[in-house]
């Protein structure tokens, strides 16, 4: 098992390669468990485990976000990456949100949406720097933490009435992403998401796709990707990617080989290793981490 999870970390590749490595603090954490982020008047009840690290200073945030289909899966999921990021001095506030078919997008961004207001108003609670707030997500979680990411600085009707500058993101770490929707055609996920075929209504699968909503003003992105993944093909981080050129936007592809999307999430160990590093890189780690130049 060490033997194959050693072969398969070194099937991987960074693309460009980052000019420095950084070393981040190791770090304890305290852990809020089962915390209610929806407001009362929410159409369903939505909760979040926060990770705070033993630091002095305010934290940096990650807001995580869990695969599934958009229909099932749990905040649990992620509980192994959220720990990895909080021994390294990042808070990380992991959510749940409401599933499909009984919530049609945008639910599911609405609720990503709140859970970043959240943030705002107990930032002094808990000790975060909420100028400091980015995104990470797996498969359904990563298209949105992407949504969430690249509506929030254009004036996309889906800011309205949750989103908006308050819900921006500094960076985001994406992986298994689904950005270009329409490419998939009609199945049943995207039926239940969206509640539409993609003949009856295009413009709302456009709509819900990350890479239409691509600009200049969108933040930064780390890239993981398996390169076997036959669920949400490769091609479709070479679409973000492309798209994230075309606006200038900078990005880092950690292209994962021999792995499909299920194994490109459970051997994600050095992937997320290599997130903090971006995410450190891009100003949003913890202040006291330290640039190691090569």
């Amino acid at each position: 098992m060490a033997m194959s999870a050693l072969f398969l970390t070194g099937c991987a590749s960074h693309q460009p390669t980052p000019s420095h490595s950084v070393t981040l603090p190791e770090t304890g954490f305290t852990v809020h468990s089962s915390l209610r982020y929806s407001p009362d008047t929410w159409p369903e009840p939505l909760y979040a485990d926060l990770y705070v690290p033993e630091r002095t200073d305010p934290a940096p945030v990650v807001l995580m976000v869990h695969g599934g289909g958009w229909e099932r899966r749990s905040r649990s999921d992620m509980t192994w990456v959220a720990e990895s990021l909080a021994s390294q001095g990042f808070a990380v506030l992991n959510v749940d949100y409401r599933f499909a078919p009984d919530f049609t997008f945008p639910a599911q961004l609405h609720d990503l949406q709140i859970a970043r207001h959240w943030l705002n108003r107990n930032a002094g609670r808990y000790g975060l720097d909420t100028s400091r707030v980015t995104g990470f997500g797996f498969s359904s979680g990563a298209h949105l933490v992407a949504l969430l990411a690249t509506v929030a600085s254009t004036d996309s009707d889906l800011n309205r009435p949750h989103g908006g500058p308050e819900t921006a993101l500094q960076a985001a770490v994406a992986g298994g992403l689904p950005a270009d929707l329409p490419v998939f055609g009609s199945g049943r996920l995207l039926r239940q998401l969206l509640g539409a075929e993609l003949e009856e209504q295009p413009d709302r699968y456009q709509r819900a796709s990350p890479v239409t909503h691509v600009s200049a003003l969108t933040p930064p992105f780390f890239l993981f990707h398996g390169t076997m993944d036959m669920l949400v093909p490769f091609s479709q981080a070479e679409r973000f990617a492309d798209a994230l050129d075309t606006q200038g936007v900078y990005h880092e592809i950690y292209r994962m080989r021999l792995r499909g999307h299920v194994t490109s999430f459970l051997t994600a160990g050095n992937a997320v290793d290599q997130a903090a590093q971006f995410l450190a890189r891009q100003g949003a780690g913890p202040q006291s981490a330290q640039a190691d130049e090569r």
